[in-house]
């Protein structure tokens, strides 16, 4: 009995390794079907098939210049007033003559090289295109509503 056993298993071995054989020799050239390139195609094609449905390109814009003499009241509504009406990350209110005075005493030139070049959370400018004599214009009004 045991050699019918022994006899039984290994023609099951025998048979499972020569369906899988057989499988194989039938399977792979099926598994390459389709595979290389189109007839008359070139790399310029398959290129083409598999680029990217849509590019996103980024470009820095530039603001205008003004055009004629600047409005320093407009300009400080449109610039300025974002964080000096509501005094935003620390900048000074307009009109709060207790936050100004300091900034005052210390003279127009600290106040136009600081507010040119930039202090804390605000930008040069306040990050506006405007000239360096255009924008003193500006921090001249600003100072002024608070003398």
């Amino acid at each position: 009995m045991a050699d019918q056993q022994d006899h039984s298993s290994k023609s099951i071995m025998y048979w499972s390794i020569a369906i899988a054989i057989v499988l194989m020799v039938a399977l792979v050239p099926l598994s390459k079907l389709g595979k290389g390139t189109a007839g008359g195609a070139s790399a310029e094609d398959a290129d083409a098939r598999i680029a990217p449905v849509a590019k996103v390109a980024l470009q820095v814009a530039s603001a205008a210049a003004p055009a004629g003499p600047v409005d320093p009241k407009a300009t400080y509504n449109a610039v300025c007033a974002a964080c000096h009406a509501s005094g935003a990350a620390g900048a000074p209110k307009a009109g709060d003559k207790a936050a100004w005075a300091p900034r005052i005493a210390a003279g127009k030139d600290t106040l136009y090289k600081n507010a040119i070049g930039g202090k804390g959370a605000m930008p040069p400018k306040g990050g506006s295109s405007l000239s360096d004599d255009d924008f003193k214009k500006v921090v001249d009004y600003l100072v002024g509503l608070s003398k």
